[in-house]
């Protein structure tokens, strides 16, 4: 069923425009123009010469009415508000924090520690694009430290940030050069050069650690694939860390035995993005090959993906607030095209699926007797879309390709050979495929005047080499032999589970697909009552979930 004249003109009109609004199962989600964050002019950033705005969030009981707090940057600076969400107006004009960051060193991306977070303070970490990370606090206006701060650990942009969960002093930094770092933020931070020795070795990975008399950053130096090392998360029980590279691979490891768990290809170009459902059953990654794809950590394989975006995914997100057990069988899957008022009998029929429910302990329906599980994610591109995706397990169990040969593979963890059965002839994945498209305050103290008196250049954006500056020949060699065999690797997995044709898979279709800015998109957050997006050019919307908007 199409969307009625009026409903579609109320969602913005053409199919080119901007829309304000869509509408799913569970009802219509509302863009809130008024809850939109910015710079405090409202200009529209220069997208040319600008890093992915990224977005934020930590949770603070300040007595302020507000606890929420948002950060995000826009080119060479850096914002603190309070966020009103969908219950007032942003006020733009009182930041908590504004840094502004001078000569080539601009903020790539940011992470809070939501362990630590008070009224009294809280431990934000920022990367940059020359390599440095800076640990600063906004509520106390205080820069506390400045790591790799002479660049002698890494002098690439600093792609992805993150604390480790449940942990006061630990974060992980990876990086353009494809290297990942773990440093404690309570060791001194020292200007002088590690030297590194081999703790583990597997396919595709070594692990470093410091050759050093006392412990000192970073305490493991991670070289994982080939190009940059885009993004990891963590999954919901802390035990495994997914990572995506530009050799277009998804690696899981086991966090603290330092093992890969398994890995998939990207149908081609680098994987840009990856997340963990609720309850850490399945991966969805999205990158350059327009698509998203599903992996199952239990199976070890990609078992769907989806079609929808015309240009790179830039994020992915599962929402844990739709993710459902279905009671009944229920089919949970529709878009706002086919919208009815049934609804009402399908949200009285299931409820919400926790992080606590065990890999192993939701199966399929059919095959169980237990309910399967309706999954719901979200994707932004740069095509400036925001699809939403859902998918139920058991239309993953019950999906058979229409026609079966044999191939053989080599098992990426195992090393011996499997069978495989996927489906028809030998498939060109140019003609599968579409073509790739683009979307064309100030902190006091000596530290923070060395950190913003830095001039040092972007010219290393773009290089995927290994930063060699401490490392023994050895080393190299047995790098340069793990690079080989990576590329070896990507070039015989289409047709394999690691990588399967479009049609050995089932195929997703968006729920929703709608163009939602005006510059490619950049960041996506899933909250309780709203879903928050960023685009290029520097605005953060907050889309209203149904039943969520406030009313005079």
């Amino acid at each position: 069923m199409s969307l009625t004249p009026n409903m579609a003109a109320a969602e913005g009109g053409g199919k080119d425009e901007v829309k304000t609004q869509f509408t799913t199962r569970e009802g219509t989600y509302k863009l809130m123009t008024l809850s939109e964050y910015s710079r405090p002019t409202r200009v529209p950033y220069n997208v040319q010469c600008c890093h992915p705005v990224k977005v934020s969030f930590t949770s603070i009981n300040d007595g302020s009415g507000c606890n929420e707090k948002i950060c995000f940057n826009v080119g060479r600076e850096l914002y603190f508000y309070p966020y009103k969400g969908v219950r007032k107006a942003a006020d733009l004009t009182k930041p908590l924090d504004k840094r502004t960051y001078k000569g080539g060193t601009l903020p790539t991306c940011h992470d809070f520690n939501q362990l630590t977070a008070s009224a009294q303070g809280v431990s934000l970490l920022v990367g940059f694009s020359a390599g440095q990370v800076q640990l600063i606090d906004p509520i106390r206006k205080e820069i506390s430290k400045i790591y790799n701060e002479e660049r002698f650990i890494d002098k690439t942009k600093v792609m992805c940030l993150r604390w480790v969960p449940g942990t006061e002093h630990m974060f992980l930094a990876s990086h353009a050069s494809g290297q990942m770092y773990l440093y404690n933020e309570g060791l001194t931070p020292l200007n002088t050069p590690p030297h590194y020795q081999t703790l583990k070795q597997g396919e595709g990975y070594a692990v470093y650690t410091c050759k050093s008399k006392t412990t000192r950053n970073p305490v493991f130096r991670w070289v994982i694939g080939e190009g940059a090392c885009n993004e990891f998360a963590f999954s919901p029980d802390s035990k495994y860390i997914a990572t995506v590279s530009q050799d277009g691979f998804l690696r899981v490891f086991n966090y603290d035995t330092m093992d890969l768990h398994g890995s998939m290809k990207s149908y081609f170009g680098g994987l840009l993005c990856v997340c963990w459902s609720p309850d850490g059953r399945y991966l969805v990654v999205g990158g350059e090959d327009d698509l998203v794809s599903v992996w199952s950590f239990e199976d070890k394989r990609v078992v769907a993906r989806g079609k929808g975006h015309n240009s790179w995914v830039s994020v992915v997100g599962f929402d844990p607030f739709t993710t459902a057990v279905l009671n009944n069988g229920a089919d949970f899957c529709g878009s706002d095209d086919d919208f009815t008022a049934t609804h009402n009998d399908l949200s009285n029929n299931r409820e919400r699926t926790y992080s606590s429910h065990s890999r192993t302990s939701l199966k399929s329906g059919a095959s169980t007797g237990v309910n399967p599980v309706s999954y719901r994610f979200g994707s932004v591109g740069q095509d400036t879309l925001f699809c939403l995706w859902d998918f139920i397990e058991d239309s993953l169990e019950q999906y058979q390709p229409s026609r079966t040969r044999t191939n053989t593979q080599l098992s990426l963890s195992g090393g011996s050979s499997v069978q495989n059965t996927s489906t028809s002839q030998c498939n060109n994945v140019a003609s599968n495929h579409k073509s790739i498209g683009n979307a064309t305050s100030h902190s006091d103290g000596s530290l923070s005047s060395r950190f913003s008196t830095l001039s040092l250049s972007d010219r290393h954006k773009e290089k995927h080499k290994k930063d060699s500056v401490t490392s023994k020949s050895s080393v190299h060699s047995s790098m340069n032999k793990m690079h080989v065999k990576i590329i070896e690797e990507g070039t015989k997995s289409i047709g394999t589970p690691m990588c399967p044709r479009l049609d050995d898979v089932l195929m997703l279709e968006p729920l929703v697909a709608k163009k939602v800015a005006q510059e490619r998109l950049t960041s996506l957050v899933f909250r309780e009552d709203c879903i928050v997006t960023a685009c290029q050019e520097g605005f953060i919307s907050t889309w209203a979930r149904p039943g969520k908007v406030v009313t005079s």
